[in-house]
């Protein structure tokens, strides 16, 4: 038996590549098929809106038997831990009260107030898809279709759009969620306000969300987008700043940065048709190549160009090649022949990714591969650029600029930049790293310390989805918990049925992969026979 583990975990870490390529890409096809089938059967099965009531009664009544049996385990859903965009597994799934929350149906579209219900665990390649095909479009649709409209609440949910919109957060007209106590309360901006500008990134330790009310607006069919490369980081600055500023042109902003001094901007705009100024290109195809890859051919020619994509194909531009992480799964992923026959079973499913991970690779992944995003204050965005090239020195980044808006309580972790000067600045950007640095000496696990005392002290956020090793006093520096903190104490039941943020995000509450499937086999050991 130890013998034949040897051998599996060496084919998972020197054969990775051809492992993914014929184990799991087709586990991933059946998977889609089998949700997807799902989802539909059931909407045709049932009336939405009566089906979302029943599963709304069944979560109250999971909780009030949780009450009549002493409040004696916190709660969390039952969704499994690995089906999470994070690299890492929630532990504290294991010693909690699951309570079932399978909501994922579409609710309804209100064309006259420009509003769609949805359920929690939509996912944005099924909400898009949808709303495509009426002519609506959420104003922001992160990147990844497996990205769900409750993490994205709940958490954190950015796009190239951000500058113009806000986070996904922001698109929320009002939300629907089941307290410890076993009430439903709809939240909005006059109901139940503090709760409406708390739940995000609360990570379900307020109440269970169960519906969300989204802004749309009108979709046409293409996004004439603009790529321009730029040689110096002094010119990238100064460029990506003025465009992520004139929301008025700009629909899209990103900026994808190679090299310390090498990067390329893309500003895109709506468009009804294409114009006779760019080519028409379905970057979305299954045979086309990643799009990262793409974007660096007008770096290497040195011109600016622009292309009319079609706007679904834009939203999920880096979704086949998970940015570029994809290359260090299946480093023969982006060939010609490669993506003509397999490129439509793209990408693998992430929960699978990490379900396969061995010890060897999770050594290798805590030394040198980075999975991060960094919400810095725009005007410090050449010093942040500077500190990851000096210590980090992984590329491609990503840039994504984002407004954050001060509501008028004044409510909620993330809060516009202030300086000492007291100027406030809605305008912050994602910095995305992700990656493996590639220099002898790098060890991730002592760089992300460096890292997080950087982004305290010039402002900024860590994005609550990767790892992280804040204390609980530096997590409570870099996010405002005031509100949270009163409203957990008011709230009946709160503080009994749910942790604090900090014990669900922090390494208390998340492990490695390997390390979860470690204590799995424990905990089954332990079971009396």
């Amino acid at each position: 038996m130890q013998r034949l583990n040897a051998w599996f975990e060496d084919l998972l870490t020197r054969h990775r590549g051809w492992f993914a390529t014929f184990i799991l890409l087709p586990i991933g096809v059946l998977f889609w098929l089998y949700r997807g089938t799902r989802r539909r059967l059931a909407g045709r099965i049932q009336d939405p809106a009566r089906r979302h009531a029943h599963r709304v009664e069944a979560i109250i009544g999971q909780i009030e038997a949780w009450k009549r049996e002493g409040c004696r385990e916190k709660l969390c859903t039952a969704r499994s831990g690995w089906n999470t965009m994070s690299e890492m597994v929630p532990r504290y799934k294991l010693t909690h009260r699951p309570i079932r929350v399978d909501l994922d149906g579409l609710l309804g579209l209100d064309e006259e107030r420009q509003t769609v219900w949805v359920e929690p665990l939509v996912t944005m390649g099924q909400l898009s898809r949808h709303l495509l095909s009426k002519g609506w479009t959420l104003p922001v649709v992160p990147e990844l279709d497996d990205l769900t409209v409750g993490g994205l609440i709940m958490g954190f949910g950015v796009e190239s759009s951000s500058h113009k919109y806000g986070l996904f957060q922001h698109l929320c007209q009002a939300l629907e969620i089941v307290t410890a106590e076993g009430k439903r309360l709809r939240l909005s901006a006059s109901e139940n306000p503090e709760l409406y500008y708390l739940i995000p990134w609360s990570h379900g330790t307020l109440g269970f969300l169960v519906a969300a009310e989204l802004t749309i607006i009108p979709a046409p069919r293409s996004i004439r987008l603009h790529y321009q490369p730029v040689y110096s980081l002094e010119a990238l600055v100064g460029l990506f700043e003025r465009a992520a500023r004139d929301s008025g042109d700009n629909d899209f902003v990103e900026a994808l940065v190679y090299d310390r001094d090498r990067a390329v901007l893309m500003r895109g705009s709506f468009c009804a048709e294409p114009g006779a100024d760019g080519p028409w290109n379905a970057l979305g195809r299954w045979y086309k190549p990643w799009f990262y890859r793409h974007v660096r051919t007008y770096l290497e020619q040195g011109q600016e160009g622009v292309e009319y994509v079609p706007v679904r194909d834009y939203f999920h531009r880096h979704t086949r090649s998970y940015f570029w992480t994809m290359e260090e799964i299946i480093p023969f992923g982006n060939h010609p022949l490669f993506r003509w026959l397999l490129g439509w079973a793209l990408p693998p499913p992430i929960p699978l990714l990490k379900y396969t991970e061995t010890e060897t690779t999770r050594r290798l992944r805590e030394k040198f591969h980075v999975l991060q995003d960094l919400l810095m204050p725009i005007r410090h965005l050449k010093e942040s650029l500077l500190y990851l090239d000096r210590h980090y020195g992984i590329y491609p980044l990503w840039l994504c600029p984002m407004k954050i808006p001060e509501n008028p309580y004044q409510l909620g972790f993330l809060h516009p930049f202030r300086d000492h000067d007291g100027t406030v600045d809605e305008l912050l950007v994602d910095i995305g790293i992700y990656g493996a640095s590639h220099r002898a000496d790098f060890d991730g696990r002592a760089a992300l310390p460096a890292l997080e005392r950087f982004v305290i002290e010039h402002g900024g956020y860590q994005a609550l989805y990767a790892k992280t090793t804040l204390s609980r006093e530096d997590f409570r520096r870099m996010f405002d918990h005031s509100g949270y903190d009163r409203l957990r104490a008011a709230l009946p039941y709160c503080r009994d049925a749910f942790d604090e943020v900090y014990d669900k995000v922090s390494s208390r509450g998340r492990v490695a992969p390997v390390e979860m499937k470690k204590l799995l086999r424990q905990r089954r050991m332990a079971r009396p026979s």
